[in-house]
């Protein structure tokens, strides 16, 4: 694993703001089977849909610590719309806003959590109106904290009241958990061995079988959620991007995610791996998803990279 420290680049924050334009355009571009790709769309929501809105919050991010967190999010959210009319980003934006904020006191993680700490009832707004906008698939109401009810709350006890049934909100309470727990490790380990879009669809497997998708779980159930925990996990267990039968079971499991439109999109599981690619950058750099390619011998020894099923 690189190591953070003296010798790690300081980031300017027009920087910042690339590292998350680039962060999302990696992880859009990977093959990542039932989502986005460059080769595979749904209905309401295409490739370019994807790259226009990452390029868009890239001004955001880089002012995110003169904003606050909500408002941040707001920002970003109206940017995207003024690109595109579905929601793209949402999951996204919330992860990275405060990352962003946090950036620039060290170590970083500690200095997210005084953030995640310090939110308050208007941050809880903002992010309110920019679910509001966003109107991400699955939102539906519920009893407390609604978000089309008054904000009673602060951001985090607003998230708090959410955990249970949404990963991003989780990681507003346990100091992102998951970002730093098992994606950014899982995306350090196999950009040390494959090229970077297929890091980043290993990462994604990793993370996917090790934490049910919240988003499918709202627009099906939970046990189809963890259907789709089980299948990623035999993905990755037969060698995922590496082997030919890991590549026969990620285009079984592209097939059946987009068999009923996208209902069975782990989008969340997108957005935890988009948060790990920008705080890698953040933490190492650009060269951690720039450096030179691998190449590396394919299952029949041709040494050709493979990128797709």
């Amino acid at each position: 694993m690189p190591a953070v420290g003296a010798g790690s680049p300081r980031l300017t924050r027009e920087d910042v703001g690339q590292a998350a334009q680039l962060a999302c355009l990696l992880e859009v571009s990977a093959p990542k089977p039932g989502n986005v790709t460059p080769d595979a769309e749904f209905a309401d929501a295409r490739f370019e849909d994807f790259v226009a809105s990452a390029l868009a919050i890239g001004p955001v991010i880089a002012a995110a610590d003169r904003l606050s967190v909500g408002a941040c999010v707001l920002e970003c959210v109206r940017a995207t719309r003024r690109r595109t009319r579905t929601n793209t980003n949402l999951g996204t934006v919330l992860l990275l806003c405060p990352l962003a904020r946090a950036y620039g006191h060290e170590p970083l993680r500690d200095a997210l959590r005084a953030v995640l700490s310090t939110l308050t009832q208007d941050d809880a707004r903002d992010v309110y109106e920019a679910i509001r906008l966003a109107r991400p698939g699955g939102l539906g109401q519920v009893p407390a904290h609604d978000v089309w009810a008054p904000v009673a709350v602060s951001l985090r006890d607003a998230m708090a009241s959410a955990r249970d049934r949404d990963t991003i909100a989780r990681e507003y309470v346990t100091d992102f958990a998951v970002t730093f727990g098992v994606a950014l490790p899982a995306w350090l380990h196999w950009s040390g061995r494959l090229p970077a879009r297929l890091a980043v669809v290993q990462t994604y497997l990793t993370v996917l079988s090790d934490v049910p998708d919240t988003l499918v779980a709202r627009k099906t159930s939970a046990l189809t959620a963890a259907a789709v925990s089980r299948v990623a996990r035999r993905c990755l267990d037969a060698g995922g991007v590496q082997t030919e039968e890991g590549h026969r079971r990620l285009a079984r499991m592209d097939t059946w995610l987009r068999r009923h439109g996208n209902h069975l999109n782990p989008g969340t599981t997108a957005d935890l791996v988009a948060a790990a690619l920008f705080t890698a950058i953040l933490e190492y750099g650009f060269e951690i998803v720039l450096k030179p390619r691998i190449r590396t011998p394919g299952p029949c020894g041709d040494g050709a990279d493979r990128v797709g099923a």
